[in-house]
């Protein structure tokens, strides 16, 4: 193990190496393959062959060309595999994210109130309030975003998202 952050550069190469060999969950494969079609020989393969480090060395040049090229003749099937792995893991993690989430529906002429971000002027403590408003919807746009107007008649120009607005009951 590296006892100085100053030498990180020397352990590179072999984080790299493990990102490379090792199967993504999003993708079912691993980078390595999706780039050169086959498997990467790791260096303990090297030591201790495996089953396909023999199987490869008993082949003839010919017969390796071959196989490699037949390999390489099936990588943008695995790369659409891969690509259609990922689509699918993105839904399933979308869809675990919004499971709890709570539409908010607006009408044009609805009061509401607007949050206040830490970044804003308005936040200016622990006790400072944590909405303002109330203001009116002028228009809803798609997607859930809404054109506000103040009280005394000021169009914000700026759509906000309307995940960080909610309803004013008067």
């Amino acid at each position: 193990m590296v006892e100085n952050h100053k030498q990180w550069h020397e352990k590179l190469p072999f984080a790299l190496l493990g990102y490379r060999t090792m199967i993504s969950i999003s993708t079912g494969a691993t980078p390595y393959m999706l780039v050169y079609g086959t498997e990467a020989v790791i260096p303990a393969e090297v030591e201790i062959p495996s089953l396909r480090i023999i199987q490869e060395a008993e082949l003839s040049d010919a017969e390796w060309i071959s196989s490699h090229c037949e390999q390489l003749a099936l990588i943008d099937g695995k790369r659409m595999n891969a690509v259609c792995r990922g689509q699918l893991y993105q839904n399933r993690m979308s869809n675990a994210f919004n499971k709890r989430v709570k539409p908010r529906q607006f009408s044009p002429g609805q009061l509401a109130l607007k949050k206040i971000f830490p970044h804003q002027d308005e936040a200016k403590g622990k006790f400072s309030p944590n909405w303002q408003g109330p203001y009116m919807a002028h228009r809803v746009l798609t997607g859930g975003a809404l054109i506000l107007v103040e009280m005394g008649g000021r169009i914000w120009t700026r759509p906000i998202n309307s995940d960080a607005v909610k309803r004013y009951y008067a």
